[in-house]
This record gives structure tokens, sequence and C-alpha cells, in this order.
């Protein structure tokens, strides 16, 4: 029975004792990269070949901040456009109307000129309105572009971001046990390797994290241009025809004039 005691002594001891390192291992991730958040919030100096390393997934996340701020700012731009233009060719339309009313009650030149200039005023009018569908698709089209593929890329760039704070708190992790470190101490040394396989687990991640934002940046660059291509061109097209109709539109009033 004291045999079967000391057993089970032996067992609970070494249990806890393994339960112990397991918490202060987390602890100790947890401050190395609360560390790394921190030199990251203050714009603390960090080791200048790490930051060189990631030069071009930097250069990447600047392009998509710039996709993301561009496709915010261009839909503010349609929207005050889209009012705009309909305000205008109200105005334009009510002004028409009233020249066109009043040259009823004139039969004189004067009569004659605000009964072209009431046409001209209502096509012109009619032509800014029909500017009016493209973009509202253009507009449809950019809002679903920036609520679906820019939403999904800033999913991953953020997977990313923490997967990259955990890797850099583990260098500075595995630094500082580097600088004290005495070969012959074998808790030390295992204690270093144990940090070392923790700085491979957390960049194996992190790199492949890197590759799926480098790849989805690409591809949202690719998808915004093909998606303008073809809304700007709708636009362009019809914009084009009211120009073409408003050219009609003065010709015939220089000859009624």
């Amino acid at each position: 029975t004291s045999l079967l005691n000391c057993s089970y002594y032996y067992d609970m001891k070494h249990c806890c004792y393994k339960h112990d390192s397991s918490v202060m291992a987390r602890m100790q991730k947890k401050f190395w990269k609360t560390k790394q958040v921190l030199i990251k919030a203050t714009g603390k100096k960090e080791d200048e070949y790490v930051v060189a390393s990631d030069a071009d997934l930097d250069a990447k996340l600047e392009f998509f901040r710039s996709v993301q701020s561009t496709c915010t700012e261009l839909l503010k731009v349609i929207e005050k456009y889209q009012h705009r233009i309909s305000r205008l060719s109200q105005e334009e339309n009510e002004l028409g109307l009233f020249l066109r009313f009043q040259a009823d009650h004139d039969r004189t030149k004067a009569g004659n000129m605000m009964d072209a200039t009431s046409k001209a005023l209502c096509t012109s009018a009619k032509q800014r309105m029909a500017l009016c569908p493209p973009l509202h698709r253009l507009h449809q089209e950019v809002e679903t572009f920036r609520r679906r593929a820019i939403a999904d890329t800033l999913l991953t760039v953020s997977r990313m971001e923490k997967s990259r704070t955990e890797y850099r708190g583990a260098l500075l992790w595995m630094k500082d046990i580097s600088q004290e470190l005495d070969p012959d101490t074998y808790k030390q040394l295992e204690k270093f390797r144990k940090v070392q396989a923790q700085v491979r687990g957390t960049k194996s991640q992190f790199e492949k994290l890197k590759n799926d934002v480098c790849q989805k940046v690409d591809m949202l660059g690719a998808s915004r241009c093909n998606m303008l291509s073809h809304s700007l061109c709708t636009y362009q097209r019809r914009w084009l025809n009211s120009v073409g109709e408003w050219l009609n539109c003065c010709c015939s009033f220089d000859r009624d004039c």
C-alpha cells in the first residue's frame, strides 16, 4: 500500500510540474506577444532585418489600403454626382417648361427664342438624366466589390497581422533567451529548443497567411480593373450619346433662332 501511495504521489507531482510548465510557457508566450503589440503601437524601431524580410508584404498591404480607401471615396463621389445631376436636370426641366408656357402666349420673335430655348433645356435635362442608370449600376458594382472582395481580403489581412505579431513576439522571446544561453546547461538548452520550435511553428503559419494575402491582393487589383473597365465604358458610351444629342439640340436651336 505504501508503495502504491508513493507511486501515486510521484505521478501527481510529475503531472503538476508539467501543468505548471505548460502554464508558464503560455504566460511567457502571451507576454512576448503583448510586448510586440506595444512595440508596434508605440512605433518603436524593430529589427531592420525582420522588417526588410516583409517588404514585399508591406507593399501589397499599402496597395490594398489604397484600393480600400479609393473605393470608399468613389462611392461618395458617385452619390454626390447623382444627386447633383438630378437636381440640375430638375431645374433645367422646370425652366424649360416655364419658357414653353411663356412662348405659348407670345407670338413675337422673343416667343420663338423662348420656345427654342425651352426645347434645348428640356432635351438637355432628359439627356442628363440618362446618365443616372449607368451611374447607379457603377455604384452598385463598387459597393458589392467593397462589401465582398475587399471585406474578404481584409479578413485574411487581419488573420495575417495576428499571425505576424505572434511570430515576431516569438522571435523576441528567442532573442532574449539566446542572450543568456549557456550551452552546457541542459535546462537552458532545452528551453531554447522549445522556443525555437515555437518560432518555427509561428513562422510556418505566418508564411502561409502571407502568401494568401499577396495572392488575394493581386486578385483584388485585377478584379477592380475589370469592374471599372466594364462599368465606366457603359457610362462613357451613355455620356457620348448624351453629348451628341446635346450638340444636335444646339444646332436645332441655331436654326430656330
